[in-house]
């Protein structure tokens, strides 16, 4: 099945989708759990880019990496508890500077090379360390890494130049998917092809047709699955079938005509069809930040914390859930999602509140034009943002916050531009004070990788990645270097709760609601899962058909 078939006959025949789900509908045998056999087709939004694990970020990327490679531990998507995988057990010394890692007997790569302690040591020497020749980053997963040690053929250890409380989680993550020695020779650039990943999970890649399809097969002696998961051995599927479809009602109509078999991204306003239909919406957690607007503090128009704090309350979060969104995006309650450990809840500083905003932008000397618009020294409060093209409904959230700011007399304007632009101005404070944001992971150390100058740096502070950025607030800084550093469990929860207030209280983010991955699927798909952040993974899958 091709996509551009696909495509056509959906595009011709929507208007005939009534008729074919009749035609596709017939009654299910019943099969024992877990019948074998049969290829998924899966429809993705977006092509992947990158797939040297710590791109895994990006969810095409992810969703891809997390059928064809393992990893060390896995973490319990329910309990968040973190699991043997590949590692069978391990150790870790009492400042978190050492961990030490068994590994199971047996496990190869796809290419029949062992997966030993010198292969885990080579990719975390990679994940930890980065490659600049082969321009292979730094993972933001993992902080503080200093090197690894081969003890023997199975066991492996780490040293960290500091405390790295956040690693054990880390070997759970996409981010740290276990590729073979001859993937991690491979440039950057070389990444980006799907053969030339190899890695040790229960899928491999059969072929790819470069941004539109990528054929999976099942290993057939796949042997080496989570400990604790109740499906063991090779998966039930036969194979995947990935199609990328960036058309949302081509994916959908697919989906009913019985054309495809699982699909991601489903935007609130198709659950009702899709559910209607008799198939099945997935609104998989996405652990980490909230869906939200930061501000960068170095554009002079957002520098003063009244403005911010007036823009803070000016929005109505709720609106734009109740308008855009359904059940499947709760409020944000606070930068970080309440599933989260060491959510804080901040409602009582996220009201909605329009006298209150106006109120601070007069204190802050704005004062209304001629047009509504707020003026200072000659100037508009007008504001420019880009949408993200990898969130829900980025752009229609921004147009609603648009309308709001509005009410209070700031402009805020969709910048548009091609993709090279978007990058580079989103570098330049002056040219993008605010920018919509959300990161994913399980683990506290997810505030460090968002806001962190060196990492992500969402506020563009000085030292990180902006040029010519005045703005720097050492007090998050600390707070954050604490989060990544600190053994104490329970310590490092109460710098999560301090980083989260800081942010709020210096208005330095706006959380709106909390983002899932929307997935939807034919009734006949059974055991499909979700790792800790919302990708899936297919192992357990199998077609009750």
């Amino acid at each position: 099945m091709l996509y551009s078939v696909a495509r056509r006959r959906i595009l011709k025949s929507m208007c005939a989708v009534g008729a074919l789900v009749a035609a596709t509908t017939f009654a299910v045998p019943s099969w024992a759990e877990g019948k074998p056999g049969g290829t998924l087709i899966y429809l993705e939004k977006q092509a992947h880019t990158s797939l040297y694990p710590p791109a895994a970020g990006f969810y095409p990327n992810g969703g891809l990496l997390n059928q064809i490679t393992d990893k060390l531990t896995y973490q319990n998507p329910q309990t968040l508890e973190i699991e043997p995988w590949i590692a069978e057990s391990w150790d870790v010394n009492a400042d978190a500077t050492e961990y030490t890692f068994r590994l199971r007997d047996g496990v190869t790569f796809s290419d029949g090379t062992p997966l030993d302690a010198a292969a885990v040591a080579a990719n975390y020497d990679a994940f930890g360390l980065g490659n600049k020749a082969l321009k292979q980053t730094v993972s933001e997963a993992i902080s503080n890494y200093e090197r690894s040690e081969v003890v023997d053929a199975q066991t492996v250890k780490f040293h960290f130049k500091a405390p790295a409380p956040g690693f054990l989680q880390a070997t759970a993550t996409p981010t740290s998917g276990l590729v073979a020695l001859s993937t991690l020779k491979l440039s950057s650039d070389e990444l980006g092809q799907a053969p030339n990943i190899i890695g040790s999970g229960p899928f491999v890649v059969a072929s790819e047709k470069l941004g539109t399809e990528i054929q999976l097969t099942a290993r057939t002696d796949y042997a080496w699955g989570p400990a604790k998961l109740k499906h063991q051995g090779r998966a039930n599927l036969d194979g995947i079938t990935i199609l990328t479809v960036p058309e949302d009602g081509v994916r959908i109509g697919a989906l009913i005509s019985g054309q495809g078999d699982f699909i991601r991204q489903v935007h609130a306003y198709d659950e009702a069809q899709v559910k209607a239909a008799g198939y099945t919406v997935y609104g998989a957690q996405t652990r980490g930040t909230t869906h939200a607007v930061a501000f960068r503090p170095s554009n002079p128009l957002v520098a003063d914390l009244k403005v911010r704090q007036a823009l803070l309350h000016a929005t109505n979060s709720q609106e734009i859930i109740d308008t855009l969104f359904s059940d499947n995006y709760p409020k944000a309650r606070s930068p970080l999602s309440s599933v989260s450990a060491g959510f804080v809840d901040l409602s009582s500083d996220l009201t909605f509140d329009a006298a209150r905003a106006n109120a601070l932008l007069d204190e802050a000397g704005w004062k209304p034009g001629a047009d509504g618009i707020r003026e200072k020294d000659g100037q508009r409060l007008s504001l420019g943002v880009y949408e993200s093209l990898n969130y829900a409904r980025s752009k229609e959230t921004l147009q609603l916050l648009a309308q709001q700011w509005k009410a209070v007399g700031v402009e805020l304007k969709l910048l548009a531009g091609e993709a090279g632009t978007r990058t580079k101005d989103d570098l330049d404070p002056l040219k993008t004070p605010l920018v919509p944001t959300k990161v994913e992971r399980a683990d506290p150390e997810v505030l460090k990788s968002q806001y962190y100058p060196t990492t992500r740096d969402q506020l563009r502070q000085k030292g990180g990645k902006g040029e010519g950025t005045t703005f720097v607030d050492t007090d998050l800084n600390d707070i954050l270097d604490k989060i990544a550093s600190e053994p104490d469990t329970s310590t490092r929860l109460e710098y999560t709760g301090a980083a989260q207030k800081r942010l709020i209280e210096q208005a330095y983010v706006i959380p709106l609601f909390e983002e899932p991955q929307s997935f939807a699927g034919a009734p006949y798909v059974k055991d499909v899962a979700f790792e800790a952040v919302g990708r899936p993974v297919f192992y357990s899958v199998w077609l009750d058909r």
